[in-house]
């Protein structure tokens, strides 16, 4: 895949864009280390070009095709990534679609782009996830060495797949926490979760729901789903999700 580029002073974001017919666009936010290229990403694409619709997908600074060292990213730099794309290559009403740690960013967005976010689908959504499912689970020779050394690696993660974790990650993102205080969302929230998911605990989908203020949330827990929610049968339950906020 080809794609194309929002080029700054400091950097180049790789995205991926096509122009829809009617309706509302969708934006794709994808999770910590993946890229635009992932399963979920591309299934919409083919199905919004089918339908008609907007869709737009790019790679964060460090990720993918972007520009950048994935070990100096924060969760500070990838909203901002976020509010740029958003700002400079959509017009009028978005979906915004948040995979894992797309689903944080993408709740930052909608509280900062309240007038022109229609809707928002988190799929494992994870705001906050450094603090409570990072660092909270590290053991404290991790939180240690991470002091220390300023980043760690998973020792059970596999050697392709093996993003560094770092202490300027978990630092700068205490700044962007959401679930400390009520979310003033105005937009109707859809919350996909796997009860199977080893990453976000579903509970999480709970808290989440709770911590926003209106009462315009639905959550659809798939009993066996795992964290990634990318076989045919979820990303269907996907598809459909967005459709109905559509509607």
């Amino acid at each position: 895949m080809t794609p194309n580029f929002l080029t700054l002073p400091d950097r180049r974001i790789a995205y991926q864009q096509q122009l829809g017919l009617s309706g509302a666009g969708i934006i794709f936010l994808g999770g910590y280390a993946s890229d635009m290229t992932g399963t979920k990403a591309s299934f919409l694409a083919n199905r919004c070009a089918e339908a008609g619709y907007g869709f737009l997908r790019f790679d964060y600074r460090g990720h993918g095709q972007s520009s950048g060292d994935f070990k100096d990213g924060t969760i500070g730099g990838w909203y901002e990534d976020a509010c740029l794309v958003f700002d400079k290559l959509t017009k009028g009403p978005q979906i915004l679609v948040g995979s894992s740690m797309g689903g944080w960013l993408a709740l930052l967005l909608a509280l900062a782009r309240s007038e022109r976010v229609l809707a928002f689908v988190g799929i494992a959504a994870a705001p906050d996830f450094t603090e409570d499912l990072l660092w909270e689970r590290l053991s404290p020779g991790q939180q240690a060495k991470l002091k220390a050394d300023g980043l760690i690696y998973d020792d059970q993660a596999p050697p392709d797949h093996n993003p560094p974790l770092t202490l300027k990650l978990i630092e700068e993102a205490r700044e962007h926490l959401l679930l400390r205080a009520p979310l003033t969302i105005s937009c109707p929230v859809y919350l996909l979760q796997g009860q199977c998911d080893e990453e976000v605990p579903w509970t999480y989908a709970q808290r989440i729901a709770e911590m926003i203020a209106h009462k315009n949330v639905k959550i659809t827990f798939v009993k066996d789903g795992d964290h990634r929610l990318s076989r045919e049968q979820d990303l269907e339950l996907l598809w459909q999700t967005i459709k109905s906020a559509m509607s």
